[in-house]
């Protein structure tokens, strides 16, 4: 019965990873996929340019 005790943890915690791959995979894309890349590329633009401005005025 030692045996039992020795694998349930690391058998939950495989069980509990394998369930977080397959919801970050499905999540992945879909319907919203186009609107979560146009929010990343505007903040990623944003970035870009406060950064720009930084070194101008800056230098």
């Amino acid at each position: 019965m030692d045996y039992v005790a020795a694998l349930l943890p690391p058998v939950v915690m495989a069980v509990a990873f394998t369930a977080l791959i397959v919801t970050i995979v499905k999540s992945q894309g879909g319907a919203n996929k186009a609107k979560e890349d146009a929010a990343v590329d505007a903040a990623l633009s944003r970035t870009e340019s406060t950064g720009q401005e930084a070194t101008a005025h800056g230098a």
